[in-house]
């Protein structure tokens, strides 16, 4: 387990209103998840506001989402904040902090990936969506409970991080995430889903998510996902597959694990060719089942075994 043990900024509670209330005068996104519309405001590699140095921004808010209490939508400043973050569709951010290591004392940089779920439609600052993890996630944990209003965090963006870009060029694309892993499949979805300029539009007809749980309660970003599902109903199709919810809860979905027959039902096939492609993004289990580890090209898996070559699918 690690605790913090440097804070470059800490706010009284007058400090952090005044700081807020600087960053909403430019910026017009909602921090509530189903009041937030899917954009698509693409840019092209080479222009993020970080770059492979890394460089300390504020926390500037932080609100508890979903139904568990244990996730977060995360707000963090920008370097310039007149303008916006310039990250492309889709790319993740490396975070780092140097935490103690309560067992023997020792100070260490922790770093870790992350997605912004936001885009470029926002100037001055981003949005993570993060779930804290208590003694499983160090950096995380740190971000959702200890890191102050106010409190600096290191992030840089480096090459290696750029993924997949947009437009996609698919008309049928399918999504398999587990976990903290639906952070890139919401980056991509406002591509898919976002009003944008003309220019900026993916060629895909048809996306379907299957977004495997623990339980109701593990679910990251529901309601936005389920929010965008009904008002793109014949283009998004979004189903939650949960392994451990309980039995007599209200949940009326899909329980188990994403498998062979719900790829089958669900997924567009490996038959309609070069029309289609599969994302997947989640824990190792989620790669060594599906479709084989994440730096094999190969596919293997469940998703070999249903046809999918290796154009076919993305590894994120």
């Amino acid at each position: 387990m690690f605790i913090r043990t440097h804070l470059a900024c800490i706010t009284t509670s007058s400090n952090r209103r005044s700081l807020f209330s600087t960053m909403t005068k430019l910026i017009d996104y909602p921090m509530t998840l189903t009041e937030r519309p899917p954009i698509c405001n693409l840019t092209p590699p080479g222009v993020c506001q970080f770059t492979p140095t890394w460089a300390d921004v504020p926390l500037l808010d932080r609100i508890p989402c979903g139904t568990g209490g244990t996730s977060f939508i995360l707000r963090f400043g920008l370097p310039d904040t007149t303008k916006p973050m310039g990250l492309t569709t889709c790319a993740c951010l490396l975070a780092a902090a140097e935490l103690e290591n309560s067992g023997n004392g020792e100070k260490m940089d922790v770093i870790r990936p992350y997605t912004p779920i936001s885009t470029n439609h926002e100037v001055g600052c981003f949005d993570l969506l993060v779930k804290d993890y208590g003694e499983n996630g160090w950096l995380s944990s740190y971000m959702c409970q200890d890191l102050p209003i106010g409190g600096t965090i290191k992030f840089k963006h480096i090459e290696f991080n750029v993924k997949i870009p947009a437009p996609f060029t698919h008309k049928k694309i399918g999504m398999i995430a587990g976990g903290t892993g639906i952070t890139p499949m919401i980056q991509a979805l406002h591509a898919i889903l976002g009003k944008g300029e003309e220019s900026q539009q993916s060629k895909t007809e048809e996306v379907s998510l299957l977004y495997g749980s623990r339980n109701a309660d593990d679910i990251l970003g529901g309601e936005m996902l389920q929010k965008w599902a009904e008002d793109n109903g014949e283009k998004f199709n979004y189903v939650d597959v949960l392994s451990n919810e309980p039995e007599d809860s209200s949940y009326k979905g899909e329980r188990g694990f994403i498998d062979k027959e719900k790829i089958q039902k669900y997924l567009p096939p490996a038959s309609d060719g070069e029309d289609v492609i599969i994302f997947v993004c989640g824990p190792p289990i989620m790669y060594e089942l599906l479709c084989g580890p994440r730096n094999e090209p190969e596919v293997k898996g469940i998703l070999g075994e249903l046809g999918y070559s290796s154009s076919q699918v993305f590894k994120f």
